[in-house]
């Protein structure tokens, strides 16, 4: 989308990724503006912009200054910024590789277009940062889901031995495996009301399309708070802090990974989360008692030197 160019509501740009049937769009509703990961028949929204008091859009312009809104009287009612102010805005784009939306200016000492605005900042906050079946960390850095199974204890890498579907009258049994810390970045997911965990596990399962369910206790203490959304695609999980209310579980073929009631999977899951964090932590450590013990010597060696 380039400078002074309108698009009217309902109407969307689209960018495809490569290595998957999956696509990003960004679209231009009635009260939002927003980005969209598009997979089969669904969609599941992962950033929005809306007006303020609830107005609606009728058309966008991208001016000199960022993405202007317009309602049906043609006059501005919102804007994004770009937070670059010497250099004009020149296009916006949705990312092909990364599904961000960004707003570009061209700097001259560069020679380069930069981006002055993003719609997401954070790596986890993108909808395929990581790999089907993979779980961006604290750290920014991928980190596979190994199932490990009962019966040969073989471990399967992020996607590998996950059937990609489970309708076509198999007779593969199946069950759900519950992550601890971790949520999705994807919303808009068709969502139940009213349901407990357990029921939420049953309604993924009972379904071959979904592959995956969010479970939020909303407020504790009010049954009617708890929802589930269901999903059919494992993707945009990313680690949060304990304490965040939010169950994310996946489906798996049945003996994939121990029985949940077994406390191996939550310490299997939480190795699994935390062992890129770890490995770097340990790194930065080692590398400073190198560094320090490396510094004393030499100092000891200069003191010798002088005596």
């Amino acid at each position: 989308m380039l400078w002074g160019q309108r698009l009217d509501v309902s109407t969307w740009l689209t960018s495809f990724p490569r290595n998957t049937t999956s696509f990003y769009t960004f679209e231009i509703l009635y009260n939002k503006v927003a980005l969209y990961l598009n997979s089969g028949r669904l969609k599941y929204s992962y950033w929005e912009f809306k007006p303020s008091k609830n107005r609606n859009i009728t058309f966008v312009e991208l001016g000199s200054k960022g993405l202007e809104l317009f309602d049906d009287k043609h006059k501005k009612m919102a804007q994004i910024i770009a937070s670059w102010k010497v250099q004009p805005v020149r296009f916006l784009a949705l990312g092909n590789r990364t599904g961000n939306l960004g707003i570009y200016f061209y700097l001259p000492t560069t020679r380069k277009f930069e981006a002055s605005f993003q719609a997401l900042n954070t790596t986890c906050d993108l909808p395929l940062a990581c790999k089907p079946y993979g779980i961006c960390t604290f750290s920014n850095s991928c980190s596979c889901i190994r199932l490990l199974t009962k019966k040969n204890h073989e471990v399967s890498d992020c996607n590998q031995r996950v059937p990609s579907r489970f309708c076509g009258g198999g007779t593969t049994q199946v069950e759900m495996l519950e992550l601890n810390d971790v949520v999705t970045v994807l919303k808009d997911a068709p969502k139940r009301i009213n349901v407990t965990k357990t029921t939420c596990a049953n309604l993924c399962l009972n379904d071959c399309k979904c592959v995956a369910a969010l479970h939020s206790y909303g407020d504790y203490g009010d049954p009617s708070s708890e929802q589930c959304s269901l999903f059919w695609l494992v993707a945009g999980i990313k680690q949060v802090e304990k304490g965040s209310g939010l169950s994310y579980m996946v489906k798996v073929p049945k003996g994939t990974s121990y029985h949940h009631n077994n406390p191996n999977v939550k310490k299997w899951v939480l190795i699994v989360v935390g062992v890129v964090d770890g490995l770097i932590i340990i790194l930065v450590l080692g590398g400073l008692v190198y560094y320090l013990v490396h510094k004393r010597r030499n100092n000891l060696q200069g003191t010798n030197n002088d005596t």
